[in-house]
């Protein structure tokens, strides 16, 4: 019989492969990649041709501006960081990677700063 524990992580690699599976970062449409961890927000931009990352943002880059790191407002933050970083390298066009987080809460507040910071999503 299998724990519960590895059953949930069975089926997170489960949703991280059926999206994952749509999901492919071209040089024209990279893939912008999100990380929650307990602490801190990541970001990262990714071209899968080359196998290589473009730009990324997180909130250890931001800690002296925020108070706390694993806030709501600590993902907008992120999301304005990494559209202006996209925006410097000339990508205005990415295929959003949500992994198996659901689209609320932190992962939405970090898409909708980052669409007002000029990315298409």
């Amino acid at each position: 019989m299998i724990s519960e524990i590895k059953q949930r992580e069975l089926r997170r690699e489960r949703i991280i492969k059926r999206v994952r599976k749509k999901i492919f970062g071209t040089p024209e449409r990279p893939r912008l990649c999100v990380f929650r961890s307990n602490k801190h927000f990541y970001a990262q931009i990714i071209d899968d041709t080359k196998g290589i990352t473009l730009c990324s943002a997180s909130t250890i880059e931001l800690k002296d501006k925020l108070k706390k790191t694993w806030n709501i407002d600590a993902a907008k933050e992120v999301g304005k960081l990494i559209a202006q970083k996209a925006k410097e390298k000339g990508i205005n066009k990415v295929a959003f990677d949500r992994r198996f987080y659901r689209y609320h809460g932190k992962v939405k507040a970090f898409c909708e700063s980052a669409r007002e910071g000029g990315l298409q999503f």
